[in-house]
Formats: C-alpha cells, structure tokens, sequence
C-alpha cells in the first residue's frame, strides 16, 4: 500500500515535517521559494522543465530539473512518486503550481493528488469554469462588473467565419482557454494578439483553425490608453468568499517580448475601490476561497474599470503580495493544513515592484505622477526586483542580475516607442501596444 500524508498535524509541528512542493520556475516560483523559507526555514522542492539559473542557483530550494513535466501523463508519473517519497520520510508535502498549466492538473487531480500532498486549490469544476474567459464575462454580467466588448469564435469549427463588425482596429486577440493554448502548435504564438487590420485578424484567425487548439478565439475591442491604465488585483478568500485581504496593484508598464505580453514589470500599490470592491463581489458570487488575481483596465472614455480575466492562483508578480506584509504561502499552508479560518489582513503600500532597471522606466513610462513614483523608488529603498535577495547564493544573484540587465535590451527590441515618447494619448498607446 502506498504512503499517504500525514494527518492531524499541529502548528508546532509544520516547521519540522513541511516539504513545500513548486511546479514551474518564474518569479513566482521564486516568491514562493522566499515566502514558504521565511515562514518555516525550510527549502521547498521546485520541479522545472529547464534549468532557470535565477532559480535554480538558490540556497532556499532544492531546485530538480525535469524534462517533460509540460504533459500531464509525465507529470502526474513524477508526482505519484515524488509524493510517495515524501510520505514514506514522515514529510508533509504541500504541492503549489506557478501557471494556469499547473493550477488546472493539480485542481483536476485533486483527488488522487491528495493521497500524497495538501493542495490549495478549488475544485475543478468551478476553476474550469471561471478561467474559461466566456464563463468569467458571463460572471461578470451577473455582478454588474463592466468588461471590453468581446465576440468568440470556434476554432475547432473549419467552417466559423471571422465577423469584426462593430469593432475599431486596433482589437485584441486570444485565447479562451490558457491551459488548452499551453500545447497549440501554431506560427506566431503569443499570449494575446493586439490586431491593427482586418488582414492581420483572418491571418491570426487562419493559424488558429489550422492548429491543434479546439477551444475559442476571443475577439475583444482595445481598451484605450497604455499600460499604465491597468490594475493587477491580488485577494484572499475565506471560507465563506469573503476577502482576507485585497491588493490593488496600479501598473506602469507590462512585458513587450511576444511570449510574456501580460506580464507587469513595474506596479506600485493603490487602494482604488473602483477595482477592489468588484473583485470581492465576482468571489463572493461564485463561492470562490484561497487566493487569486484579477486584471482589469481603466476605461477613461467613461471612468470604469473593465475586468479582463481572474487566475486562480498566485500570479507571475506575487511577490508584491510579500512585499505588502503578507505570508501567502504560511496563509495558505494554516488554512489548508490546520484549517485556520484567516483574519482579515490589511496590507501596507510603502513598496514598489520592479522587474526592470531604472533606464526602461525613464524611456517607456509616459511622464505622470505614477512615473514620478516609480523614479523615486529607486532611490528611496522602496523598488524591489521580485528575484533580488540578497541572502540568495553568489550564483543566484549573479543570473537574476542577468535576468534584471536583460530587460534593457529587450524593450528596446520589442517596445515600439513614438516619435514623442511621453504622448500619453490613446492613440500612441494603441499603436505602442500593438507592436
């Protein structure tokens, strides 16, 4: 008979048995590293496909290179005899995903998963449900959340037309389901497609219908304005949905390389009800717990906040959940493991996320007081480079200060500036955003 988990275990115990287990290696693998070392002393488990040497190279991990963990049959295989080991050394393993990818097989594996390790995830059917972005806008429409006008379409349907009617270029282009995208084999993949012409869209479109990706093509107008128009909301919910705490992080400027588009390099805290109080709302509607994080955009054409999709989990920046003062991981774990319903957590704002070097702000950051913000982070302590630990080993820091170096050139390859770099118009925006 295989091991299974250890049961009925104390709070003083947790330091002692703990095995924290990370699938995928980003910056929030590494939060997560620096979250569970903080809360317990001890180094967590982290299976990557690759060697991600800001990562690897830590002295708070034990960092294990698996190839093929990217399809499920592998993984779980991996998993089945990871788990079993942990069990038979008495350990308690705590298994956490970094990527819809990961959250989706653990969630629907739950139950076999379960066996071996604590898992803080929803159950599957409501995750499938909500992460299927036409499931989370018809949410949205029984909150009374506003969200961009959309249309889909069926890629797995050769004979689905492309209808733009309606619409004004430049539009937005993507993918319904990440987790089914995550093994598209198409030309030009990228996380999500800003389309200046109808020509552009029918070509996108065409390579979706060719592709082994049988779910929807959303088709959604552009929000006006750059990135600085967008808020990453980070919350926790109890038991009953109701938040733990909510952080409403007011971006500057996201990631322009194809295949990370999406991703916030630069954001400073906000508290902006305009966006904290509807993501409390979309959780309690849906019985959502545990933690999660939205992202919507300011629409100034009539001051709302349009809601663009919710990941149900810790996203690729949650380590400006650690800098506003809150252990998730040690949440997550009392929660889960002891079942310790959570108190409401205020977070603090003295604090400022930054991925990139101070030159990339200067230079792709239209000027504003958020921009003023950002510059005098740099030099008043608060800026925080989410893999800068500087209690990691020679070696980590060395590659994260490759990795923070490396932004420079990449913006200057991918980010398409205008002829007056600080027009913060609608307009130049557009055209920033859909280089």
């Amino acid at each position: 008979m295989a091991a299974t988990r250890p049961e009925n275990v104390s709070a003083e115990e947790l330091p002692r048995i703990i095995q924290p287990v990370i699938l995928g290696a980003d910056y929030s693998a590494y939060a997560y590293v620096r979250a569970f070392w903080e809360a317990y002393r001890v180094r967590p488990i982290v299976v990557g496909r690759d060697d991600i040497k800001a990562v690897s190279k830590s002295r708070f991990c034990d960092y294990r290179v698996m190839p093929g963990i990217d399809h499920e049959d592998h993984l779980m295989e991996v998993l089945g005899q990871l788990g079993t080991e942990l069990c038979e050394a008495g350990r308690l393993a705590f298994l956490v995903g970094c990527g819809d990818f990961y959250a989706r097989i653990i969630s629907r594996e739950k139950d076999t998963l379960e066996q071996w390790f604590y898992t803080p995830y929803i159950a599957f059917e409501l995750l499938d449900y909500i992460t299927q972005k036409e499931n989370f806008y018809k949410v949205c429409d029984e909150c009374g959340i506003a969200y961009p006008m959309t249309r889909l379409f069926d890629c797995a349907d050769p004979s689905v037309q492309m209808d733009d009617t309606g619409f004004r270029y430049p539009l937005v282009a993507k993918p319904s389901n990440s987790a089914a995208y995550h093994y598209a084999e198409m030309p030009d993949k990228r996380k999500v497609f800003y389309v200046e012409s109808r020509d552009e869209l029918l070509r996108i479109f065409d390579n979706f219908q060719k592709s082994n990706y049988d779910h929807d093509l959303i088709l959604q107008e552009f929000i006006p304005g750059g990135d600085d128009q967008l808020h990453a909301v980070y919350a926790y919910a109890n038991r009953h949905s109701d938040p733990v705490f909510l952080i409403d992080g007011h971006v500057a400027l996201e990631d322009h390389y194809p295949e990370a588009i999406g991703n916030a390099v630069a954001i400073v805290p906000e508290h902006n009800e305009g966006v904290l109080e509807p993501a409390a709302r979309f959780m309690k509607h849906v019985g959502y717990t545990g933690m999660g994080c939205f992202d919507a955009k300011y629409d100034q054409r009539d001051g709302t906040y349009r809601f663009l999709e919710m990941n149900t989990r810790p996203g690729r920046s949650s380590w400006l959940v650690l800098l506003s003062g809150i252990n998730y991981a040690k949440l997550m774990v009392e929660d889960v493991v002891l079942g310790v319903d959570p108190e409401l957590v205020t977070p603090r704002d003295d604090w400022a996320y930054l991925a990139v070097p101070q030159a990339v702000i200067r230079r792709y950051v239209p000027e504003s007081p958020l921009k003023d913000r950002l510059m005098a982070a740099y030099g008043n302590g608060q800026a925080s480079f989410p893999m800068g630990w500087r209690e990691d080993s020679l070696a980590q820091r060395f590659w994260a200060d490759v990795n923070y170096q490396h932004q420079v050139q990449k913006f200057r390859r991918y980010f398409h500036v205008p002829e007056d770099k600080n027009d913060p118009s609608p307009e130049a925006s557009a055209a920033d955003g859909a280089k």
